[in-house]
């Protein structure tokens, strides 16, 4: 297959056929799926860490990246089993554009085998690293993420693979709650909402979280033939965990998991070297606060390490519980699912309108209602609707999902009821970055998840979204299992 030809593909894989369907699905959709075959495996790490000066933009004010406290990786694990490839990129990022992992792609298809319509790439969301697409990061991140994929596939050997669940509910915490007080529920467009994200910790007008969790950690082990770990995938619904000094860059606790996870299965001689990965689940309203806790004091990076150390030990414990096989079923499916984005009514407009022409020492109804005032004019004037990528992968009787949002987790929660396979998880910031992700329910209650500008598409979005992967799901549940 010529490169021209391969670049064509990519590109053909990720157009927008609107016309061909009512519901915005292009109908020209990649499956590809085979009947399973003796397996190879391959996995590899390469340094993607921005250059020191560039933004932090984990908050609402980036600053200057000071330190490098430790550096931010492309960890990439590679399946194939002589017909069908699959490839996972997970990067160390808060968020990352399409167009870089798009122009990522192309130079996987230059310069591998693997079809780029079978990688999927994802960010962790650590909120200490850098703005993607700048001019002096993008190359470096461009390079890494290729360098993962072609190192790994220089690394595939006969393997097996098994996988499995484990619970910790001790880190994961709604963060979205119902508080008594309306004061504490007021939204930047001069509204209250019904709930409140991150509210005080230990207040008196906390009533209860707005919505579930999910404890579970899915675990994908891999392994050579003769029992050598090759790299471990894991898949934990939490939000980065922080608590880093102010302009550190950090792969937060899934970088400190990689380290932990290596110790653990004793692979300090392996070569090649161990991989951990550590995704994000479906987190967009989860994270590791007990908010009926008073805030306790801890050291820098106190909180990274526990979390890390607890989330490793578990996958240690379910690793030496797997099942290996050395042949199964490689699947994947990718689809396009057109959405509108979301826009400001008039009045809406007309008190963002007021709150821009305030001065700077003006009164003010909340405190960042001139961020998200911005943030929803930008919206407003941006493209009436957004093409999103949605991907779905098949591993014998495991399903993965891979949205390019932040997702409630009750959209994850879904999907593992509803899956036709024995096992399930969602992999959230997939092959772009598109905001939150709430469901209609939660859209009701308001909240900074839901406000213009945090979340950009309609606000059913999710229905249709879990519509899509659900049937992405059921096709490639078709394939009958390797025996």
């Amino acid at each position: 297959m010529t490169t021209r030809f391969r670049l064509i593909q990519v590109a053909c894989v990720w157009v927008v056929l609107i016309a061909h369907s009512p519901s915005g699905v292009n109908a020209n959709e990649v499956v590809a799926r085979t009947s399973g075959g003796d397996l190879r495996a391959g996995a590899a790490v390469a340094d993607i860490t921005p250059p020191l000066g560039e933004l932090v933009v984990g908050g609402f004010e980036p600053f200057p990246a000071a330190v490098i406290h430790d550096k931010l990786h492309a960890r990439c694990l590679v399946l194939d089993d002589g017909r069908t490839q699959l490839g996972f990129v997970i990067c160390d990022s808060v968020g990352i554009p399409r167009e870089i992992f798009d122009e990522a792609r192309e130079e996987i298809a230059e310069q591998t085998t693997l079809l780029p319509q079978n990688v999927l790439m994802a960010a962790t969301h650590t909120h200490s690293a850098t703005r993607a697409n700048t001019e002096k990061y993008r190359p470096v991140l461009v390079r890494g993420i290729v360098e993962s994929v072609r190192l790994a596939m220089a690394n595939l050997e006969p393997a097996k693979i098994g996988w499995s669940g484990i619970d910790e509910p001790s880190q994961v915490f709604n963060r979205r709650w119902y508080v008594s007080d309306p004061d504490l529920r007021r939204n930047p467009y001069g509204g209250v909402d019904q709930v409140r994200m991150n509210p005080v910790r230990n207040h008196p007008s906390l009533v209860k979280p707005a919505g579930p969790i999910d404890p579970e950690i899915s675990v994908l082990s891999v392994q050579s033939s003769d029992g050598r770990p090759i790299a471990v995938l894991a898949n934990y619904s939490l939000h980065y965990v922080g608590n880093v000094n102010k302009g550190d860059v950090s792969a937060d606790y899934f970088g400190v998991f990689a380290e932990r996870i290596a110790e653990l299965l004793d692979t300090k001689s392996a070569n090649p070297p161990f991989v951990g990965l550590l995704t994000n689940g479906t987190s967009g309203d989860i994270n590791n606060v007990n908010f009926r806790e008073p805030r306790s004091s801890e050291e820098r990076y106190e909180k990274i390490n526990l979390v890390a150390d607890l989330v490793a030990n578990h996958v240690k414990e379910a690793c030496d519980n797997i099942e290996y096989n050395e042949r199964v079923t490689l699947g994947s499916q990718h689809r396009e699912l057109t959405l509108k984005r979301r826009k400001p009514d008039a009045t809406t407009r007309n008190y963002i309108a007021e709150v821009l022409a305030k001065s700077d020492d003006s009164p003010t109804y909340h405190a960042q209602e001139r961020y998200h005032g911005a943030a929803a004019q930008r919206q407003f004037e941006g493209p009436d609707e957004v093409a999103v990528p949605l991907q779905a992968f098949r591993i014998g009787n495991l399903a993965i999902a891979a949205l390019p949002f932040e997702v409630f987790v009750e959209i994850g929660l879904e999907l593992k009821e509803k899956t036709p396979f024995a096992d399930t998880f969602t992999i959230e910031l997939a092959n772009s970055s598109e905001g939150y992700l709430p469901t209609p329910a939660q859209h009701e209650l308001g909240g900074y998840e839901t406000w213009l500008g945090t979340n950009r598409v309609q606000k059913d979005a999710s229905v249709l979204i879990v519509e899509q992967v659900l049937d992405m799901f059921n096709q490639l549940a078709k394939e009958p299992a390797v025996k």
